[in-house]
C-alpha cells in the first residue's frame, strides 16, 4: 500500500465526521492502494459500534484508551502499514485528489521528511472581524506557493496537524525521541485543554533524521469551524495553550532555552501599560499569551531539565 490514513478521533461530532468519511471515500487513489485506521481516542461510546467502515477493503477499527491526541497518534504510526502517513483530523475535508497528490509529493520530493496542505476555513458562523488576524491559530492557512525548507526558523515550511504527511521513519524516530522526553506526550490536546505543540514536535523531527519539511499547493483541506471556537473567551484560551506549550517544547527539544526574563522593574510595569493601552480584545489575547509564557517559566524553573 502506498500510504496510511490516520484519523484520530474522541467524541466526535456526528456530522463533521460523515463528512470527513465522504471526502475519503471520494479519493481518487484506488482504496486497494491505501489504508484507513479509525483510532478511537477513549471517546464515551465505543465508534466501532456505529461508524461503518466496510466500504473501504483496508479500513480498521482501532481504540485507544489513553485519552490524548499525541497517544493515538502513537497509536496509529505503531499499527500503520504503510511508509508514507497521511494524519486526518475528524473536521478535516480533503479535496478528492489529496491522496494521489501526497503519494506523488513523496516521490518528488524525497529530501522531505513531512509537509502539509493549504487550509481553508469554513465557519459556522460569520467572520468577526477581530478574528480575522488570528485565523491561522484555528489552523486556516492559504498556501500561494510550494514552500520547503530544512531550516527551522524559517515557519513558512512548517506544516500543521490537518492533513499532515510524514514518512513512516521520521513518526517512529518521534515516537523513540518522546520515550527519552515523555514530557512532551502532555504537549497536545487532551479532553478540553488546549495545549498544542504535538504535530510541531513531530514535523521537527523531520529535521533531527536530516531531512525537511514543506507546504503544497496542490494539497487542499477545508477546515470546519463551529461557532464556539469563534469566541474572544475559546481565543484566549487557545493563545494561552499554543504560548506554553510553545516555550516547553523548545526547552524540552533543547535544555539550555529558557524564555526571556525582563531584566529590570521598570521594564515589566512598562509592558504592563502597554499591554493595558491596547483596545480590547487585543488587550485580552496579549494578556492570555503573558499568562501562557509566565506559566512556561514556571515550569521550566521547577524542572529544569523538561523532563
Amino acid at each position: 500500500m502506498k500510504l496510511s490514513v490516520i484519523i484520530c478521533t474522541h467524541n466526535p461530532h456526528p456530522g463533521y465526521l460523515r463528512r470527513t468519511l465522504d471526502a475519503l471515500k471520494a479519493q481518487t487513489l484506488q482504496r486497494e492502494q491505501w489504508e484507513l485506521l479509525f483510532i478511537d481516542n477513549g471517546s464515551k461510546e465505543h465508534l466501532a459500534e456505529s461508524w461503518d467502515l466496510s466500504w473501504h477493503p483496508h479500513a480498521r477499527h482501532i481504540r485507544e484508551d489513553e485519552l490524548g491526541v499525541t497517544p493515538a497518534r502513537l497509536r496509529g504510526i505503531r499499527e500503520s502499514q504503510s511508509e508514507l502517513l497521511v494524519m486526518v483530523d475528524d473536521d478535516n475535508i480533503l479535496r478528492f485528489d489529496f491522496l494521489v497528490n501526497a503519494v506523488e509529493i513523496s516521490n518528488a520530493y524525497p529530501f522531505l521528511g513531512a509537509w502539509g496542505a493549504s487550509i481553508e476555513g469554513e465557519f459556522e458562523h460569520q467572520v468577526p472581524h477581530w478574528l480575522k488576524p488570528h485565523l491561522h491559530t484555528l489552523a486556516v492557512r492559504a498556501v500561494n506557493r510550494d514552500y520547503w525548507s530544512n531550516y527551522y526558523p524559517d515557519h513558512r515550511s512548517m506544516p500543521v496537524g490537518a492533513g499532515l504527511c510524514i514518512r513512516k521513519s521520521v513518526a517512529v524516530a518521534h515516537a523513540r525521541a518522546l520515550a527519552t522526553r515523555p514530557a512532551s506526550v502532555k504537549l497536545d490536546r487532551k479532553g478540553s485543554s488546549l495545549v498544542s505543540g504535538g504535530d510541531i514536535d513531530l514535523a521537527m523531527t523531520a529535521y533531527d533524521c536530516g531531512l525537511g519539511t514543506g507546504v503544497f499547493q496542490r494539497l487542499q483541506i477545508t477546515h470546519i469551524i463551529p461557532k464556539a471556537r469563534m469566541t474572544v473567551d475559546y481565543l484566549c484560551r487557545l493563545l494561552e495553550g499554543i504560548e506554553y506549550s510553545t516555550h516547553l517544547l523548545r526547552h524540552q527539544r533543547n535544555p539550555n532555552y529558557c524564555p526571556l526574563e525582563e531584566n529590570s522593574k521598570s521594564k515589566r510595569w512598562f509592558r504592563a501599560y502597554q499591554v493595558w493601552r491596547l483596545p480590547e480584545p487585543t488587550r485580552s489575547f496579549v494578556q492570555a499569551e503573558n499568562r501562557g509564557l509566565a506559566r512556561a517559566k514556571a515550569e521550566i524553573a521547577a524542572k529544569p531539565t523538561g523532563i
